[in-house]
């Protein structure tokens, strides 16, 4: 019999595809989300009458009961967490709220009621596991009688060239425990793991200098593998990056290319902000970027009117939001890989069609990776 399943800040449904690609039979029986174009993108893709437009702060033990889920899955807002935000204020952050009012004020009802669920899953920004909430958190999961291990890790771990650091908590309710756990470590809830327990050791950055023969055998796919098939090259790309955006942050920009094994974490405002909201392509993997970018700015002090035209051979794009998906694992890769996990079904991804692009970028920043989320439902429910 599926085991029945409820989501939270479900936004455009990483968490249900993540469940529908592991080796878990569940049903999401329910979603909730505020955000009306996430709800949209949610109906188009898996159905009506699963997702509620709702202030997930109006919640109550009773309208979560009659659901009789065994499996919350949740991904809380992470503007109150985020190293982006200078502002971060933890549990204080009004943002914070509607997450609090579930672990501290339903859950326990709930267990109250023996109508809580049996396994949660938690994923949240780092930074997430030094926040007082992250403190409120275990402190109630604790005293409920659950047990909790909890993890840091990126999709480079998984062969995905993304670099994407999120805090994941595991809680099954006792007696159910982790036994790899328990065999491993003495006192399990006291660390937070940089893998998953019992499946190989920490991961360690390449560019690090450690662990050469790592650097060497690196398993992560090439950024190409995810890209869309180029348009005639006299054409001018639809995600080219605007002359006047170079002219001004160019030089800020993350820029990759295509034989690249890593980006860098992709958030809500890319193609709107320059720094730390992702990586930008050179298609031209001929060209030295340095070296352009060098001679532009040189020819931008003397104050050359066509200064940014020098750039022009690099070819720099931003990510379409098909790329994206691919590295965020809700689709399949272009090609066939070694590195291509087969449990990555082929299921399609849809937009409204009204729905900007510029949405579709912040939606998508917003959500999970499909292929961890996947491996640690596994584990789970091991």
């Amino acid at each position: 019999m599926p085991i029945r399943v409820l989501e939270f800040y479900s936004g455009i449904g990483g968490l249900h595809r993540a469940l529908s690609q592991s080796n878990v039979e569940g049903e999401v029986v329910c979603a909730y989300d505020w955000d009306q174009c996430a709800c949209r993108v949610y109906t188009t893709n898996y159905g009506a009458n699963i997702v509620k437009k709702v202030d997930i702060c109006t919640l109550q033990a009773s309208d979560l009961a009659v659901h009789q889920a065994d499996l919350w899955l949740l991904s809380p807002s992470c503007q109150p967490y985020t190293v982006l935000n200078p502002l971060a204020r933890g549990a204080e952050d009004p943002r914070a709220k509607s997450f609090i009012h579930l672990i501290e004020h339903v859950l326990p009802q709930l267990v109250a009621e023996g109508a809580h669920p049996s396994y949660m899953l938690i994923e949240n920004v780092a930074g997430f596991e030094t926040s007082s909430t992250r403190h409120r958190l275990l402190a109630t999961l604790e005293s409920l009688r659950y047990s909790i291990v909890e993890l840091l890790l990126t999709p480079l771990q998984f062969g995905v060239p993304n670099s994407r650091l999120r805090y994941y908590l595991f809680a099954k309710a006792k007696p159910l425990g982790f036994r790899t756990v328990d065999i491993l470590e003495s006192a399990p809830e006291s660390r937070v793991w940089r893998h998953i327990p019992g499946r190989g050791e920490d991961w360690v950055d390449p560019r690090s200098g450690e662990e050469k023969a790592q650097k060497e055998q690196d398993p992560t796919a090439e950024i190409r593998e995810y890209l869309d098939a180029e348009p005639d090259n006299s054409l001018v790309h639809p995600n080219a990056v605007p002359d006047p955006v170079l002219e001004k942050w160019g030089r800020l920009f993350d820029i990759v290319l295509p034989s690249a094994r890593r980006s860098c974490c992709f958030t809500r405002g890319y193609a709107k902000m320059a720094e730390r909201s992702g990586s930008v392509l050179q298609m031209n993997e001929e060209l030295d970027t340095t070296t352009v970018f060098d001679r532009f700015l040189a020819a931008q002090r003397r104050g050359e009117k066509d200064a940014v035209r020098i750039l022009a051979p690099l070819r720099l794009r931003y990510f379409s939001p098909t790329e994206l998906l691919r590295l965020f694992c809700f689709l399949p890769l272009v090609t066939a890989s070694p590195v291509a996990d087969a449990s990555i079904n082929h299921e399609d991804f849809g937009w409204p069609t009204d729905l900007s692009v510029k949405t579709q970028y912040r939606l998508i920043g917003n959500s999970v990776n499909v292929r961890v989320v996947t491996e640690l439902i596994n584990y789970l429910f091991e």
